[in-house]
């Protein structure tokens, strides 16, 4: 089954970019461009789109005013992004996004970013990976009071995956740096979730600098 998606950006050529790389992922459709956030709310309500690949800065409507109003629906929304643009990461992480892609890594970043929306799961480049740690961190947030528990149920491999996954590395990266598989990457990455008990790789990254790994 494929997977239906809608590019929303103002910009022409970026999107026949994004197009042209989502040309070349297999079980991806595109079934719309738009330029602003009006028509990307227009293009999910008549076409029921599995998928929105939407830029923050657009006229009319911005993209984060149409996540808002997509959250909850049928239709998750990934949001493109450039640097320099982490003041708004915050508030579409609150608003329900499904992953950030950065557009100068979307050649690498839009299949994994899709596949996991597929599986329900947040997708970020490593580089909003290391901001939202940052960026949390800098709440001071106070630590979990099992947070010592939780990390004491990681092998010493784990820990080590964790690290990378904190320090903003993506699962190809951690391979290559721990030279072992991306599948193995992915099983440790999914075991770390589930022992730790976060949703996403943020969460994760978040109790990591809790626990003094990134000292």
């Amino acid at each position: 089954m494929s997977q239906r998606v809608v590019i929303a950006d103002d910009d022409e050529l970026t999107r026949g970019g994004i197009r042209l790389v989502l040309a070349a992922i297999a079980g991806v459709e595109v079934v719309a461009e738009v330029s602003n956030g009006r028509e990307a709310r227009s293009a999910v309500e008549r076409l029921k789109p599995d998928v929105v690949l939407m830029d923050i800065r657009m006229p009319v409507v911005d993209g984060l005013a149409a996540l808002r109003s997509l959250t909850g629906g049928p239709a998750r929304v990934i949001m493109l992004t450039t640097f320099g643009e982490e003041q708004y990461i915050d508030e579409a992480l609150a608003h329900g996004a499904a992953g950030f892609v950065l557009k100068s890594s979307a050649a690498e970043e839009l299949g994994p970013a899709l596949k996991a929306a597929a599986a329900g799961e947040m997708f970020l480049s490593p580089p909003v990976t290391r901001h939202a740690v940052t960026r949390l961190r800098g709440l001071g947030a106070p630590p979990s009071p099992d947070v010592t528990d939780r990390m004491a149920e990681l092998s010493d491999r784990e820990i080590e995956v964790l690290k990378l996954l904190a320090r903003g590395l993506s699962n190809t990266a951690i391979s290559e740096s721990l030279v072992i598989s991306e599948s193995t990457v992915k099983t440790h990455v999914s075991r770390i979730l589930l022992k730790l008990e976060c949703e996403n790789r943020v969460q994760a990254a978040l109790l990591a600098t809790q626990a003094g790994l990134l000292n």
